[in-house]
């Protein structure tokens, strides 16, 4: 049996990860009650549909223009906020559960409105060649770490890719629990293993990821538009050459772009409550502190705080947990020391950031 890495694409920008040392604290500023949050990863490779068509539409300015057709249908329908948070098709109250939780036809949005439009059947998603039988890398966003079982399923030989997908077109075909990750959370580093892709497969087909983490009840749906034809990761659809592989993107620096938000409930509330709040200012820049408190009845693990910010302000330093952003999302994710909350406990996080003297944050979730 032939082993087959597939590449991974680079993104066009920069995600930071940082943490330091604190700063003196004032007074000020905004709280908001929070929702279930967008986060914390998808499949990379073989490419989620909300990964690639995040790669395809991102432009230098920090729109998301997409080229490929699907991929703009889903934009026009859902907006560009789902693609910023590309990594954030999920449900807190899924509990590992599959099938008569998330409905036929909806699997592919985990069952919600935000990515409702990632639902689509149609046969012009990106998409990656593969080659049946062979073992390739598979790589997961590790936006946020949390220890848990992916489990692998591809649809059934037979499958209308016109038709909407349901979970009787799809059978289990590989497990795996907690692999390693190529670099600490955020930014494009990703769990990665080794995995045999199916025998006895061609054509078009979808493979779907389920991540079920095992210290909470949050689970991750991805879907991956694949072509078994004797490929070895090629990505087509995306860019605007659509017929070809593309040519891996360059970094540059955070776009400073913000897109219009409208915030979304996906899922389940989250048991806990968050603030965002600006503690002093300066010049171009300010002092941030973010709190969490878990309003549940169990330990909160790992837990994480999510927002949104004006555009151009970009975070520097953090202490107290690791910041990770992506253009006007920005989180923060729990240090080792701090992970887990007890019921009514609360935990700090402090970040320093240039680009605003007065900023505003918006869309505030935690879990």
């Amino acid at each position: 049996m032939t082993s087959r890495t597939i590449p991974a694409l680079t993104g066009r920008h920069r995600l930071w990860v940082v943490a330091v040392t604190a700063v003196v604290a004032v007074v000020v500023a905004i709280i908001t009650v929070p929702r279930e949050a967008d986060a914390h990863g998808a499949t990379m490779v073989p490419g989620s549909r909300t990964w690639l068509c995040y790669q395809d539409g991102l432009r230098d300015n920090g729109q998301i223009i997409p080229y490929n057709p699907a991929c703009q249908a889903a934009v026009a329908s859902g907006g560009q906020q789902p693609l910023y948070d590309w990594y954030g098709v999920l449900r807190s109250d899924a509990a590992g559960r599959t099938s008569g939780f998330i409905p036929d036809g909806e699997i592919c949005g985990a069952g919600t409105t935000k990515y409702a439009a990632y639902n689509a059947a149609r046969t012009d998603w990106p998409t990656t060649h593969l080659t049946s039988g062979a073992t390739i890398q598979w790589r997961h966003s590790n936006w946020a770490h949390h220890p848990g079982r992916f489990d692998l399923y591809v649809t059934k030989n037979g499958w209308n890719p016109n038709a909407p997908l349901k979970w009787s077109d799809l059978e289990k075909f590989n497990t795996v629990t907690n692999p390693p990750q190529s670099g600490p959370p955020g930014g494009l580093n990703y769990y990665y293993w080794d995995a045999q892709l199916p025998s006895g497969k061609s054509g078009r087909h979808i493979i779907f990821v389920h991540w079920i983490r095992s210290d909470s009840n949050e689970n991750f749906y991805s879907c991956s538009d694949v072509v078994f034809d004797g490929g070895n990761g090629q990505v087509t659809g995306v860019g605007p050459n659509q017929t070809q592989p593309p040519v891996t993107p360059t970094v540059t620096s955070s776009p400073t772009v913000t897109p219009t938000v409208t915030p979304t409930v996906t899922g389940g509330p989250s048991s806990c409550r968050a603030t965002v709040t600006a503690t002093s200012t300066w010049g171009n820049g300010f002092q941030g502190k973010v709190t969490i408190t878990n309003t549940g009845t169990t330990p909160l693990n790992n837990w994480y705080v999510q927002w949104m910010m004006p555009s151009g302000v970009t975070i520097s330093q953090s202490w107290g947990g690791t910041h990770m952003q992506s253009g006007p999302s920005a989180m923060i994710h729990a240090a080792q020391w701090n992970s887990s909350l007890a019921p009514n406990a609360s935990a700090e996080a402090g970040f320093l950031a240039t680009g605003s003297s007065a900023p505003t944050f918006t869309d505030i979730t935690c879990g």
